[in-house]
């Protein structure tokens, strides 16, 4: 029988504690080996089987380790994520996976060059809503599809202006937090649009890190002709719009809520169990989306439940050479060079054109 692979995780602040930890230790053929922490015990506490570690050196010396993940702060992804793979270790980076295009490229080619699993953690391909929407999108029930919109709204008027998320660093603010997200799940859908067009900006009084954003992906071809997606975030939004709005030649589907799984683990539910009468995942029909069709009939439609724990699945069978990697880093580069073409169009006021021929081959 094949051992389980030894995996670390970087951080333990809210991506550490939420995601990553939690995740790894659902899966099975994945040990939660080490944590690094520098200060505290919480991850003592929370998984005393674990090591836990002062520093990333420390536990990179680790020669049993894997698979590390890092969830530290922005800033320091690509540099701690060089680390681990010049470690050798197989590597998963938070969103964003690096603040440039650049540095992801850098990234990559390190990983390929000693053969190593490199994966951008984008669980939210594993939503449960946005797993619909691609169902739906395959079905072809919508005919060709027009309009797609994607909104990450919430509401929350007071700052954090003590953290790295919104203390006016480069790499804080929406556009790379949420932003990362919509991103990667509109170029898994549609692939590299023709042109953009951004507005980025702060809201809040005070803001000191960009808390909203509007981006414009144009797709003009042979199959989408004329699709226009709207991507777009807000953090005073008190009412919050539609999930998903997608409008196409038969008919339109919008879908309200966001996915449960966050709010299931802060909440201390057992990732995999039950909530009332709903099983992991699962959304209630109240959060059903609605498709209605150019004949005038509607209908709910039940949303798939979603399981971040397909995303580290993935991941192990990857390293194990059972299946192909769903996140590469080639996707991360793709993301990467969207936001910066969106920061150069909301600053210069005008469409850019997309050139993704500098990917990574």
């Amino acid at each position: 029988m094949t051992q389980p692979i030894r995996a670390a995780v970087i951080g333990f602040g809210n991506g550490g504690r939420t995601f990553h930890t939690a995740f790894i230790s659902a899966v099975s053929g994945l040990d939660l080996a080490a944590i690094v922490q520098r200060k505290g015990d919480e991850a003592a506490q929370a998984y005393p089987n674990a090591t836990i570690y002062r520093s990333v050196e420390e536990m990179l010396a680790d020669k049993s380790i894997q698979l590390v993940s890092v969830t530290t702060s922005n800033q320091t992804h690509f540099e701690i994520g060089r680390q681990c793979l010049l470690a050798g270790k197989h590597t998963v980076i938070d969103k964003p996976f690096a603040l440039t295009s650049a540095e992801a490229a850098e990234l990559i080619a390190i990983g390929r060059k000693r053969n190593l699993v490199l994966s951008a953690f984008q669980n939210r391909r594993w939503d449960g809503d946005f797993k619909t929407v691609c169902n739906i999108l395959q079905s072809g029930v919508l005919g060709r599809l027009i309009v797609f919109e994607s909104h990450y709204d919430r509401f929350r008027q007071e700052l954090r202006v003590g953290t790295w998320k919104e203390g006016g660093l480069y790499g804080g603010g929406q556009l790379y937090d949420l932003g990362t997200h919509i991103i990667d799940q509109a170029l898994h859908l549609f692939g590299a649009p023709k042109a953009i067009t951004a507005n980025i900006r702060t809201e809040r009084d005070g803001a000191l890190n960009d808390d909203a954003f509007d981006i414009s992906l144009r797709y003009i071809g042979e199959t989408e002709k004329n699709l226009t997606v709207w991507l777009r975030s807000t953090m005073t939004a008190a009412i919050a719009g539609p999930r998903f709005t997608l409008h196409g030649t038969k008919g339109s589907f919008v879908k309200f809520g966001i996915d449960p799984q966050e709010d299931a683990i802060k909440a201390g539910v057992v990732i995999g169990s039950r909530i009332g009468s709903l099983a992991w995942g699962e959304e209630p029909e109240s959060d059903w989306g609605l498709l209605k069709l150019a004949d005038g009939s509607e209908k709910r439609i039940p949303i798939e439940p979603g399981d971040y724990r397909d995303y580290y699945a993935n991941v192990r069978d990857a390293i194990l050479g059972i299946e192909p990697l769903a996140v590469p880093g080639a996707d991360a580069w793709r993301t990467a060079r969207i936001i910066e073409l969106a920061r150069q169009s909301s600053e210069e006021g005008r469409t850019r054109p997309v050139d993704f021929g500098q990917a990574p081959s």
